[in-house]
Protein backbone atom coordinates (compact mmCIF):
# COMPACT_ATOMS: atom_id res chain seq x y z
CA UNK A 1 0.00 0.00 0.00
CA UNK A 2 1.11 3.35 -0.55
CA UNK A 3 0.57 6.20 1.78
CA UNK A 4 0.86 9.94 1.24
CA UNK A 5 1.56 12.31 3.99
CA UNK A 6 0.20 15.92 3.36
CA UNK A 7 0.87 19.39 5.44
CA UNK A 8 1.61 18.86 9.16
CA UNK A 9 1.50 15.30 8.79
CA UNK A 10 4.35 15.41 5.96
CA UNK A 11 6.24 17.87 8.45
CA UNK A 12 6.13 15.57 11.26
CA UNK A 13 6.64 12.25 9.52
CA UNK A 14 9.49 13.51 8.25
CA UNK A 15 8.66 11.99 5.00
CA UNK A 16 5.94 12.53 2.19
CA UNK A 17 4.69 9.11 1.48
CA UNK A 18 5.74 5.61 1.96
CA UNK A 19 5.40 1.90 1.05
CA UNK A 20 3.54 -0.84 3.83
CA UNK A 21 2.75 -4.15 3.66
CA UNK A 22 -0.94 -3.78 4.70
CA UNK A 23 -1.27 -6.44 7.76
CA UNK A 24 -4.37 -8.74 7.21
CA UNK A 25 -6.31 -7.35 9.86
CA UNK A 26 -6.27 -3.83 8.58
CA UNK A 27 -9.27 -3.66 6.11
CA UNK A 28 -10.46 -0.45 6.39
CA UNK A 29 -9.39 3.46 7.25
CA UNK A 30 -10.00 3.58 11.19
CA UNK A 31 -8.37 0.00 11.57
CA UNK A 32 -5.44 1.80 9.42
CA UNK A 33 -5.27 4.83 11.65
CA UNK A 34 -4.95 2.67 14.71
CA UNK A 35 -2.31 0.50 12.97
CA UNK A 36 -0.11 3.65 12.21
CA UNK A 37 -0.65 5.07 15.67
CA UNK A 38 0.70 1.70 17.32
CA UNK A 39 3.66 2.15 15.37
CA UNK A 40 5.76 4.55 17.22
CA UNK A 41 5.24 7.64 20.04
CA UNK A 42 4.93 10.38 17.16
CA UNK A 43 2.48 8.04 15.15
CA UNK A 44 0.37 7.82 18.04
CA UNK A 45 0.03 11.88 18.86
CA UNK A 46 -0.78 12.49 15.27
CA UNK A 47 -3.09 9.73 14.55
CA UNK A 48 -5.01 10.55 17.78
CA UNK A 49 -7.12 13.06 16.98
CA UNK A 50 -9.53 11.25 14.41
CA UNK A 51 -11.35 15.04 14.23
CA UNK A 52 -7.79 16.37 13.07
CA UNK A 53 -7.13 14.11 10.05
CA UNK A 54 -8.78 13.83 6.80
CA UNK A 55 -8.66 10.73 4.46
CA UNK A 56 -8.59 9.90 1.21
CA UNK A 57 -8.25 6.33 -0.81
CA UNK A 58 -7.18 6.34 -4.34
CA UNK A 59 -7.93 10.40 -4.27
CA UNK A 60 -11.19 10.02 -2.86
CA UNK A 61 -12.28 11.54 0.33
CA UNK A 62 -13.26 8.91 2.87
CA UNK A 63 -14.64 7.94 5.86
CA UNK A 64 -12.57 6.06 8.48
CA UNK A 65 -15.11 3.08 7.68
CA UNK A 66 -14.20 2.49 4.08
CA UNK A 67 -13.11 -0.63 3.03
CA UNK A 68 -9.02 -0.41 1.81
CA UNK A 69 -7.32 -3.26 -0.27
CA UNK A 70 -3.55 -3.48 -0.49
CA UNK A 71 -3.23 -2.06 -3.48
CA UNK A 72 -4.90 1.17 -2.53
CA UNK A 73 -3.19 4.93 -2.47
CA UNK A 74 -4.15 6.04 1.29
CA UNK A 75 -3.58 9.86 1.52
CA UNK A 76 -3.25 11.66 5.14
CA UNK A 77 -4.05 15.62 5.41
CA UNK A 78 -5.51 18.06 8.02
CA UNK A 79 -8.76 19.31 7.83
CA UNK A 80 -9.16 21.92 4.78
CA UNK A 81 -10.70 25.41 5.69
CA UNK A 82 -12.08 28.22 3.35
CA UNK A 83 -12.78 31.53 3.40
Amino acid sequence: MRILYFANFREKMGLSEEIIILPSNVSNVRLLVEWLSARNELSSTLFTDHELIRVAVNQEIVEFDTEINSDDEVAFFPPMTGG
